[in-house]
């Protein structure tokens, strides 16, 4: 008897293991799905990871560069940081991007299989997989620039004062001479009418 019960309790926890791995299976299947269609995401992260000391740098030289007296020298080494500013992106975003690729499944897929229901993932899915989700995020670019366009055409009147009094401002501060305000950069967007 006791033989049959060993047996019995053998099969039986096969049985939970069994089911427990396909559940646990489909639980990695499902965060995979989640991962594949969080990947744009992903991937437009990393990008704005890579490129950031390039916008700092940038800066940066655009300072230097606007206290020297312009000329040919100065447009030939703006041309040249360009340059080199696109050599570092082209070469260092599909770096990041692709090392955030690799390490999603290790931290969101940790986090998602740690945090949510098989259920919870399907519903998941379901949503991230769904047409009108997708049309939604093939529009977010369209609506983002609709919204930053009539921003910028509602906020300007009340923002360029502010922009050129904190130019006065740093320029007093450190000691150098004020822009003029018509050479002061105007925050892109459509043009006024």
């Amino acid at each position: 008897m006791s033989r049959l019960a060993l047996a019995v309790a053998a099969l039986m926890l096969c049985a939970c293991s069994s089911g427990w791995a396909q559940t646990n299976g489909s639980k990695k299947e499902l965060v995979q799905k989640v991962l594949a269609a969080a990947q744009p995401g992903i991937e437009t992260m990393a990008q704005q990871l890579a490129e950031e000391p390039a916008g700092r740098l940038m800066q940066r030289a655009s300072v230097v560069l606007g206290q020297r007296p312009a000329g040919e020298k100065r447009d030939a080494t703006a041309r040249e940081i360009q340059a080199d500013l696109k050599k570092y992106v082209d070469e260092a975003v599909p770096i990041v991007r692709d090392r955030a690729i690799k390490l999603s499944p290790t931290t969101i897929g940790t986090m998602l299989e740690e945090k949510f229901s098989e259920d919870e993932l399907k519903q998941l899915v379901g949503i991230l997989e769904s047409p009108v989700n997708r049309r939604f995020q093939a529009m977010s670019g369209d609506m983002q620039r609709a919204l930053g366009e009539k921003l910028i055409a509602e906020t300007r009147a009340a923002i360029e004062p502010k922009v050129q009094a904190l130019e006065r401002s740093i320029a007093n501060r450190l000691g150098v001479a004020t822009p003029p305000a018509a050479a002061a950069p105007k925050a892109s967007g459509p043009a006024r009418k």
